[in-house]
């Protein structure tokens, strides 16, 4: 009887790969899990007790065959493995590393839920699919047949990368336009490299350009080409744009210099570490050395922003969430990787204003500094939560305690409250494009068309701000429901 690969939980215990120190990776902008070794890797892949319901697989928006390609994977299959996996997901090895598991499918597991501590799913795909690449049995597309069809993609994201990809295949031929001079959105200049090493998006994009999509960057729609020459141009349009506005603060001194939006300022870090001149990073703007910082927000930008800051040297780093641990949006991963960087949570905690402010006739004097500058933030009031009544979606609503306010002292403040939508029908002044009353795209829950005919939209200007899985599982689902739409349209052209 052949012994038995699986179900080894009882007897096996939860193991992430090793972890580098917090003192020696807070230095650097690599990334702090090490690789698997295959043995470690065929070891907890057999603790898999594969379920007959997996709710792993379920709780994946992509639904990834996991009870499958674990068990390949702890039989020594390791090829037969990356196979399965990249059959639903088109970049394994990126949601390996930056999926939140402990939300998804690692938080779902069922031996988890026994008390037995999950499996290290996301470290076992991240091994699968680097193991893929050492091997080379990534290749790049290399369709069946060609076809004359052409689609054109707005956004250079996960989501419109993932269209590519899958369109590509089919044999269409395949344009990606991007407003940035590298393509991968939030993957390449929002996520920090210490979770995503930007080599890692940098060979999918390389190895998508020689499968024969074609990249058409430094392209900002409503500016440097209309959206009516781009669907003149092509068959079909995916809208894969993403949200990029930044929510604001409406509170004194908002606009003080050292106030600034994480998006610009993960930009900023990225760029540098890619190896580009940034002169608001050089000049300090941008750059935490040395500063006291105040990150607000609880959610995963606010987390990328700590250890940013962390990472260029801040002299201390304190980041303010409304609401308790328990309730933050954020991976709690993340929060213990921040809180071993050393990064303080100040929880139950709200901005108030700003340091510099007065009211009435005042105000711009006040804001004002002789060389004609916004005036520098000193602090930050900081204002005392408790949670009430839940709200609609059932989180308890945080309220102010009146006078427990206090001033904290702060050279430099991140806003990461979350994005918003871009007016995409003013800006690039389309008429006929529905949006919703939140500003996102208006598309079919299951076809993702909108309502002008051959245009689609996928990711997060349909969603709202979300995870990178979910725009990949849209995209690829698009790809499928254009397909098919220029099928029936040559169908009836043939009639």
């Amino acid at each position: 009887m052949a012994t038995q690969k699986m179900l080894k939980f009882v007897t096996v215990g939860r193991q992430m790969p090793e972890k580098r120190d917090a003192a020696s990776r807070s230095e650097d902008f690599h990334e702090i899990y090490r690789e698997f070794a295959a043995a470690k890797a065929i070891e907890q892949a057999s603790r898999c007790s594969q379920c007959g319901v997996p709710y792993c697989q379920s709780h994946c928006p992509l639904h990834n065959n996991i009870p499958d390609w674990l068990r390949l994977t702890a039989e020594g299959r390791t090829r037969e493995a990356y196979l399965v996996s990249q059959q639903t997901n088109t970049f394994p090895e990126i949601c390996g590393r930056i999926c939140p598991q402990d939300r998804l499918c690692e938080g779902n597991c069922v031996i988890e839920q026994s008390g037995h501590g999950t499996v290290t799913i996301g470290a076992i795909e991240k091994y699968i699919t680097d193991t893929a690449w050492e091997e080379g049995w990534v290749q790049p597309i290399a369709p069946l047949a060609e076809r004359p069809e052409s689609i054109g993609i707005i956004g250079a994201g996960p989501g419109g990368l993932a269209a590519a990809d899958r369109l590509r295949r089919m044999g269409f031929q395949v344009t990606v336009y991007d407003r940035h001079d590298r393509a991968g959105g939030l993957m390449i200049y929002g996520i920090p490299g210490f979770k995503l090493e930007k080599h890692v998006v940098e060979r999918r994009n390389a190895l998508l350009a020689e499968g024969g999509v074609e990249f058409v960057l430094n392209a900002n729609v409503g500016e440097d080409i209309s959206f009516d020459a781009i669907r003149g141009k092509h068959d079909a349009v995916l809208i894969a744009t993403g949200v990029y506005k930044t929510r604001d603060l409406d509170i004194d001194n908002a606009a003080a210099r050292g106030v600034v939006r994480a998006l610009d300022y993960l930009t900023a870090s990225n760029r540098v570490d890619l190896g580009d001149e940034i002169p608001d990073y050089e000049d300090g703007e941008l750059n935490a050395r040395g500063k006291r910082v105040i990150v607000i927000g609880g959610g995963d930008t606010a987390m990328d922003c700590v250890r940013t800051a962390i990472r260029q040297g801040a002299q201390s780093v304190k980041c303010l969430y409304r609401r308790d641990r328990a309730n933050m949006p954020g991976s709690q991963r993340e929060v213990q990787n921040a809180e071993e960087e050393g990064v303080e949570f100040v929880w139950m905690s709200a901005p108030g204003s700003f340091a510099g402010h007065v009211t009435g006739e005042m105000m711009l004097a006040q804001e004002i500094d002789v060389d004609g500058d916004p005036v520098a933030v000193a602090s930050v009031r900081v204002q005392k939560m408790r949670l009430g009544a839940p709200d609609v979606s059932g989180r308890q609503s945080p309220e102010l305690i009146e006078g427990a306010d206090y001033d904290e002292p702060a050279d430099l403040v991140i806003k990461a409250l979350g994005f918003e939508p871009e007016e995409l029908p003013r800006l690039w002044g389309v008429e006929g494009l529905e949006v919703t009353r939140w500003g996102t795209i208006k598309a079919d829950y299951q076809t993702h068309s909108t309502s002008l005919p051959g245009v689609y939209a996928v990711g997060d200007i349909v969603r709202g701000a979300s995870l990178v899985v979910w725009a990949i599982r849209d995209g690829r689902e698009a790809a499928d429901s254009i397909a098919n739409w220029l099928a029936d349209a040559a169908r009836v052209a043939a009639e």
